[in-house]
């Protein structure tokens, strides 16, 4: 089938090489869009932003830091070319709204469209039979509330939508899957306190997003998990002066999805599959069911730093490294980005330099991100 190489390079890709390299025994999700970080922002500090100053984008990352919006209005419009070295029509894209509601609580909504383009079929003898247009997408709400001063929750509920169906001999092989998940995120940001030269603030945040049933991806296969993500992060900024800020950031994630353990050939000897266990019961069990025990349950933490150099709140440079192990998908990367604010708008841009022999389907890639604040200001920073 011409050009379903295509199709098919994406997906490995998007499932992080893991079909590749079974033998190295990453975990496979069905919906890996959903672990995209959809900003430039993010983007340029290493994808990371579970414990960051809050911004237009906070629900991806952590929906708590909502409660501390500095404004009233905020309105996230983001767009990331991918796989740009090999096709020029697969993009994510994404646009969100958060309200702040009163001084304590906010509600944001979102969606978030992930398109692998028009792809053309053609029989063994190279006739065309059709064109498919695989896509996925999801629309995500959630509520923040400041439970004190400094620290804040949210809850969110999130449609996913993924169709990514090929016909195979007339017939549909992967097909069509709608399913829903639950977001639960914290976030605590210190008050300024003064360090000597400078002034301080700790953040920290945790976010557990994606929990939701297992799904039917492949007709006729096992179900699959869809990508349960666990975040936790932590930072620092050193306020210099009235308008010299510089952040410090690190980050640590990793999928609460069992890792397959149990042996296709019956041997112990890999390649493994999943456990056919409930989505609950497979986010416990992903802290300790790795074949090779601790030191395998730690190479499925990936981690990041990330800084970020804020001069008079109207501009930015950053920069960020992301590291997940070889035996689990080998991704690693240096980042680096700015932000230019134009009174009430921003816009950010970021680009990924590739520090792994795995292909990156970001690597020389621009990415944009425009947010725009409106209504009443807050005065939290």
């Amino acid at each position: 089938m011409k050009k379903l190489s295509l199709v098919i390079i994406t997906l490995i890709i998007g499932f992080g090489s893991a079909f590749a390299q079974d033998d190295l025994n990453p975990i496979t999700t069905a919906a890996p869009f959903l672990l995209i970080a959809p900003d430039a922002r993010g983007g340029g500090m290493g994808d990371m932003g579970v414990a960051t100053s809050p911004d237009a984008n906070s629900q991806f990352y952590n929906a708590a830091q909502n409660a501390f919006a500095s404004s009233e209005w905020q309105i996230a419009i983001n767009y990331t070319p991918w796989l740009r070295n090999l096709t020029n029509d697969v993009s994510l894209t994404s646009a969100l709204v958060t309200n702040r509601i009163n001084e304590k609580s906010a509600w944001s909504a979102g969606i978030t469209y992930f398109s692998l383009g028009t792809i053309d079929l053609t029989d063994d003898i190279g006739q065309p039979i059709g064109t498919e247009n695989p896509n996925e997408f999801a629309v995500s709400g959630a509520y923040s509330m400041k439970l004190s001063e400094n620290f804040s929750m949210a809850v969110g509920l999130r449609y996913i939508n993924s169709n990514l169906s090929i016909r195979i001999n007339q017939s549909d092989f992967i097909q069509t899957v709608n399913t829903f998940a639950v977001d639960l995120s914290g976030y605590y940001q210190g008050n300024e306190q003064n360090y000597g030269d400078f002034n301080g603030k700790w953040r920290g945040g945790f976010n557990i997003s994606n929990m939701g049933p297992k799904v039917e991806l492949v007709v006729g296969a096992e179900e699959s998990f869809i990508p349960t993500n666990l975040k936790l992060g932590g930072g620092f900024d050193f306020i210099l002066d009235n308008v010299n800020t510089i952040t410090a950031n690190v980050e640590f994630s990793k999928l609460l999805v069992p890792t397959p353990s149990i042996s296709i050939g019956g041997d112990g000897e890999p390649p493994y599959r999943q456990a056919d266990v409930g989505f609950l019961q497979g986010m416990f069990q992903s802290f300790y069911d790795a074949p090779r025990g601790f030191e395998e349950e730690l190479e499925e933490v990936t981690w990041g730093v990330s800084t970020e150099y804020m001069y008079n709140q109207v501009f930015a440079l950053r920069a960020g490294y992301f590291h997940e192990s070889p035996n689990k998908g080998n991704r690693q990367f240096f980042t680096m980005g700015a932000g230019f604010r134009f009174r009430s708008s921003t816009l950010d841009l970021s680009y990924l330099i590739n520090a792994s022999d795995v292909n990156n389907p970001l690597e020389s890639t621009l990415r944009f991100s425009l947010s725009i604040n409106l209504g009443d200001v807050y005065d939290y920073f």
